[in-house]
C-alpha cells in the first residue's frame, strides 16, 4: 500500500499569513488526497486568530502544532518594523521547528512549504531529503520584485523611494518610486536587510507557490519561465495554484447569519451596499475617519463600515471628553453621524464576518486595504473594489488592481501622502456603487471571477488543480 504525501506547512503569526496557509492545508486535503500538518508559531493572538486555529481543527482537517513563541526583546529595538520582528521571530523558531518536525513520534513529511517568512526553514528539507517550496500567498509582481531585489540592491544608488525613473524588472510592469513595499522605503533599516535575504533564499527552493491563477497575470508569470528575464534569476518552477480563500461558512463564529448585520442586509436591494473595512491592522487618524465618515454620508450610499478607534486624536482631543469609551464609535465618529445615516448604513465596531458580508447579494462594493486575502475574496465573489493602501505590498496591489486590471478606484491623493478629503471619498464611492464606471468594473471583475472558478476546476494543463497535482506528486 502506497502511503499518502504528507505535507509539512510552517506559518509566520498573523491572520494575514494564516489564512492562506490554512487554506492551502484544506486544498491538499480535499482535493488532492495528501495529509497536512501545520506548524504554527503561537503568539499573542488576537481573538480572531484564536478562532481560526480552533476552527482548522474542528472538523479536523489537519493536524496543527503550535511552536512556542520565542523571546526576542533581546535582540532587536522594541520599535522594530513588523517585517524585522517576524524575520528575527522565524529565525529564532527553526530549533523548534526541526526538533517538532522530526520528533520519532511525528510523520515524516514528504513536502516541506514555508511562508515568506520562513525561508531560512528551507534547509530542513534538504536535511530531510524532501522537496522544500515556498508559499507567497500573494501576486507575480510582488514575487518578481521579491527576488529581483537583491539585484536592484547592487545596482540602485540612493533611497528607492528618491529615484527620478521607476524601477524595472524584466518582463514586468514599471514599479513606481513611491509604491515599492515597506521593507523598501528605507536601505539602512534592518526589515531591507531582511527582504533582500529572503529575496535571495527563495530561489534556492524546488518550486514557488503563488496564490494567483495563471489568466490573472499571464504576462508576469511567463517572465518566470523566460530565461531572458526572470527565468534567469528564478530557475525554479513558479506555480500558479490559487484563488485559495475562505469560504462563507468557514470565515468566522457560526451564527453569525443570524444577527442584525444581516437581518439589515437581507433587506438592501441587490448590489446597493458598500462594505468598508480597511484589514486586521487598518486605523485611520482621527482627522482621516472625521473625512471618511462625512464621505460616506455626503455619498448618499448605503454602507455597512467596520471602524477602529483613530491612531490619534489630534488637534480635537476633545472628542475623547464624552466620558464613553474608545470601543463606542460615537465618541470618535462626526457628532450625529449615526443619527444621521442610521437610515442607510450600519457601524460595527472592530471586526465583522468579512467573507459571509462580500457573499451577500446587496453587496456592490469593497471599500479595501487591498491586501491580498481581502482582494482575492472580493474579486471571488465579484465586487469591484476603491482600494486604500496603507501598508507592506498594499500600493503594488492598488495599482494593479486600479491601473492594470480594471477592478478598482483609488483616490487621487494616495492615503500614505495626506488626508484623503470627504469629497474625493463621496467620488469614490459614487463611482463604483452609482455611475456606469462602477458598472464597467463590475462587469470585469465578474470575467476574472469566472477566470477563478475555471482555474480551480480538474483539467487543462495551465489550471490551479493541475499546478497544485504538480506539488502533491513531487517526490525527491
Amino acid at each position: 500500500m502506497i502511503s499518502k504525501p504528507h505535507a509539512a506547512i510552517l506559518s509566520s503569526p498573523g491572520m494575514g499569513h494564516l489564512i492562506p496557509v490554512i487554506e492551502l492545508a484544506k486544498r491538499l486535503v480535499n482535493h488532492h488526497n495528501v495529509t497536512v500538518t501545520i506548524f504554527a508559531v503561537q503568539s499573542n493572538a488576537s481573538k480572531a486568530e484564536s478562532e481560526l486555529l480552533k476552527a482548522a481543527t474542528s472538523p479536523k482537517f489537519c493536524d496543527i502544532i503550535e511552536l512556542p513563541l520565542p523571546d526576542i526583546s533581546g535582540l532587536l529595538d522594541p520599535d522594530a518594523a513588523i517585517v524585522t520582528k517576524l524575520s528575527v521571530m522565524m529565525r529564532e523558531i527553526r530549533p523548534a521547528f526541526r526538533s517538532a518536525i522530526l520528533a520519532e513520534d511525528s510523520p515524516r513529511p514528504t513536502i516541506l512549504i514555508v511562508d515568506l517568512f520562513g525561508t531560512e526553514s528551507l534547509p530542513i528539507g534538504d536535511e530531510l531529503g524532501v522537496p522544500k517550496y515556498v508559499y507567497i500567498a500573494c501576486n507575480a509582481w510582488f514575487l518578481a520584485l521579491t527576488v529581483y531585489v537583491p539585484i536592484l540592491d547592487k545596482e540602485v544608488e540612493g533611497e528607492y523611494v528618491d529615484q527620478t525613473e521607476p524601477l524595472r524588472i524584466p518582463g514586468c510592469s514599471l514599479v513606481q518610486p513611491e509604491e515599492v513595499c515597506d521593507p523598501m522605503l528605507n536601505r539602512a533599516d534592518q526589515q531591507y536587510l531582511e527582504y533582500v535575504r529572503m529575496g535571495d533564499e527563495i530561489p534556492r527552493s524546488d518550486g514557488i507557490l503563488l496564490n494567483i491563477w495563471k489568466d490573472f497575470q499571464p504576462k508576469t508569470l511567463d517572465a518566470f519561465k523566460d530565461e531572458s528575464l526572470l527565468g534567469g534569476v528564478v530557475k525554479v518552477p513558479v506555480y500558479p495554484i490559487g484563488p485559495l480563500t475562505r469560504s462563507a461558512q468557514s470565515a468566522g463564529p457560526t451564527g453569525l447569519r443570524d444577527g442584525d448585520l444581516f437581518n439589515w442586509l437581507d433587506k438592501q436591494p441587490s448590489e446597493s451596499v458598500i462594505f468598508v473595512s480597511l484589514g486586521s491592522g487598518g486605523t485611520l487618524t482621527y482627522e482621516q475617519m472625521t473625512e471618511m465618515a462625512w464621505g460616506l454620508e455626503l455619498s448618499q450610499q448605503r454602507f455597512i463600515w467596520v471602524v477602529r478607534p483613530p491612531t490619534s486624536k489630534g488637534a480635537d482631543a476633545a472628542f475623547f471628553t464624552s466620558g464613553k469609551g474608545d470601543d463606542d464609535p460615537s465618541s470618535y465618529l462626526p457628532e450625529g453621524f449615526l443619527t444621521r445615516t442610521r437610515e442607510i448604513g450600519l457601524v460595527v465596531p472592530v471586526w465583522a464576518p468579512q467573507v459571509d458580508i462580500l457573499s451577500h447579494p446587496s453587496i456592490g462594493g469593497f471599500f479595501s486595504h487591498c491586501g491580498w486575502n481581502s482582494t482575492l475574496e472580493s474579486i471571488i465573489n465579484g465586487v469591484p473594489m476603491i482600494v486604500w493602501p496603507l501598508y507592506a505590498e498594499q500600493r503594488m496591489n492598488a495599482t494593479l488592481l486600479s491601473d492594470e486590471l480594471g477592478v478598482a478606484v483609488r483616490s487621487k491623493v494616495p492615503p500614505w501622502k495626506g488626508v484623503v478629503e470627504r469629497e474625493e471619498i463621496k467620488r469614490m464611492v459614487r463611482k463604483i456603487m452609482a455611475e456606469e464606471d462602477g458598472i464597467a468594473m463590475r462587469g470585469k471583475v465578474n470575467e476574472l471571477k469566472l477566470s477563478a472558478v475555471k482555474a480551480l476546476s480538474q483539467g487543462g494543463s495551465s489550471s490551479s488543480y493541475n499546478a497544485l497535482s504538480q506539488v502533491a506528486s513531487t517526490t525527491k
